[in-house]
């Protein structure tokens, strides 16, 4: 096994923030693994967009692990509740949408500082934004910390002192279009990364949800161009 502060592993979703996540880690680590979660989310064509920014960033492990929080519901992204289309700024703004996962990033972190001890793997990085989705209590830098603290107390090698637990969140305090260009300037394909919350079959996005809408946004702002394939022509 390598140094468990030079190892790091990295949540990804097979967004463009946890894929721009994955490239920040890359620069940073001497190696890097990545953990998918098949949770039950309605469309899966994102644990492929994970499989491929994976092999193109060629990362030491790709573990993929199922959770069915479909078994919970209480979310526009595992239940049959539909997603909201089209809301203004302030809208999105405005609290805790219906997109939210009851408990999401504390069971995927809970997960994976598991599998990182089992691998001595020191650094657990996620690409949580509190800016952009500032609705989400498990986005924000109070929860990171507050799971970092929990993580070195929970653990057999934290607590016999073999290594400690460090949360990354490297984009938390970017706005998208920072993120975007980090991505840009770190090599990140976003035409292969699914942002979309009710994409097509074949990964198209809907160019309405909360989460297109902040993607378009950002990638004007950035003054990049927009790979998106979406449905349908975007206004």
């Amino acid at each position: 096994m390598g140094i468990p502060e030079k190892r790091a592993l990295v949540l990804l979703s097979g967004g463009l923030d946890s894929a721009t996540a994955l490239a920040v880690t890359m620069s940073k680590f001497d190696e890097v693994f990545a953990l998918t979660f098949k949770y039950g989310q309605r469309h899966e064509v994102e644990i492929e967009a994970a499989r491929k920014i994976a092999g193109v960033f060629g990362v030491t492990g790709h573990k993929f692990l199922h959770l069915n929080l479909r078994e919970i519901g209480g979310s526009a992204l595992t239940d049959d509740i539909e997603v909201p289309v089209n809301r203004s700024d302030v809208e999105i703004a405005g609290g805790i949408p219906i997109t939210y996962v009851p408990a999401r990033n504390a069971i995927f972190l809970t997960v994976a500082m598991g599998y990182a001890e089992v691998n001595h793997i020191a650094n657990i990085v996620i690409g949580v934004n509190s800016l952009d989705y500032s609705g989400y209590p498990d986005c924000r830098p109070e929860f990171i910390d507050a799971f970092q603290a929990m993580a070195n107390l929970a653990l057999k090698a934290t607590v016999e002192r073999e290594f400690k637990i460090k949360i990354e969140a490297p984009l938390i305090h970017l706005k998208k279009s920072e993120i975007i260009r980090t991505g840009n300037e770190l090599g990140v394909d976003f035409s292969i990364c699914i942002s979309c919350y009710d994409p097509g079959e074949n990964g198209e996005a809907c160019g309405e949800c909360d989460s297109c809408i902040l993607r378009r946004k950002g990638f004007e702002e950035a003054g990049i161009a927009d790979p998106t394939i979406y449905r349908q022509p975007v206004k």
